[in-house]
């Protein structure tokens, strides 16, 4: 134990040991209701914010506090690994610096898809409860089961989970098919119900803003010059 706990307090470990501490502290204020369960959510997935950015690596239907424990939890156990099978057996002396950051760039890289898979496992049973069918839905993709009147107000359910259903307002000009496969883009608080587009247009934004940013990295770049 008294080496565990030594391995959790050097670097890298110590940051993930932080992180999961503060982590923890915001979970038990979720507990005891004086903190919001959804701390990250905006009300859309148009800008860029930690909530939007999480949906793209595929923690879609989760709070993102929920994406980010998962994350740390499965990272921190690798670094803490590593630390006790590797790094604590080495004289790294000054290397331990650059060794860590990269002990830390590549458990975070490989903790992503795990935890992405793990908090898609999860989907069907946290969707039971209110609080997790709010603005943490966006970025889920459900199938049109019903049509009103002149379509702008629609009853669908998340794809594979026929138990959740959600209300779709839509504009003119983007109403819903019966049956077509949607993606939740926008909470609409007051109405308790959500904009969305086709599957294929929101996979076709995504793949434009993923150019556009591509673009503005390598602009960005290229303004730098070597100095003489």
């Amino acid at each position: 134990m008294q080496h565990l706990l030594h391995a959790a307090t050097q670097f890298p470990s110590v940051v993930f040991t932080f992180l999961l501490g503060l982590l923890s502290l915001y979970w038990l204020l979720v507990i005891v209701r004086l903190a919001p369960l959804e701390l990250f959510e905006r009300d859309s997935l148009k800008e860029d914010h930690l909530a939007s950015t999480l949906v793209s690596l595929g923690f879609a239907g989760v709070p993102a506090t929920l994406a980010l424990t998962m994350i740390l939890l499965i990272a921190g156990g690798l670094t803490l690994a590593i630390e006790m099978l590797v790094l604590s057996l080495l004289p790294l002396g000054l290397l331990r610096i650059p060794v860590g950051v990269a002990v830390l760039w590549g458990s975070m890289a490989l903790a992503s898809p795990i935890a992405a898979s793990l908090c898609q496992a999860l989907h069907r049973g946290l969707h039971r409860y209110r609080p997790f069918t709010r603005r943490c839905l966006l970025g889920e993709t459900v199938v049109v089961t019903e049509c009103q009147g002149d379509a702008k107000v629609a009853s669908a359910v998340i794809d594979n989970e026929p138990n959740s259903a959600v209300r779709l307002h839509s504009k003119v000009g983007a109403l819903p098919v019966l049956g077509e496969r949607r993606v939740l883009v926008k909470y609409l608080p007051d109405e308790g119900a959500y904009r969305s587009v086709s599957e294929q247009e929101y996979l076709e934004t995504r793949i434009r803003l993923n150019k556009l940013r591509l673009r503005k990295k390598q602009s960005h770049s290229s303004g730098y010059s070597p100095s003489h």
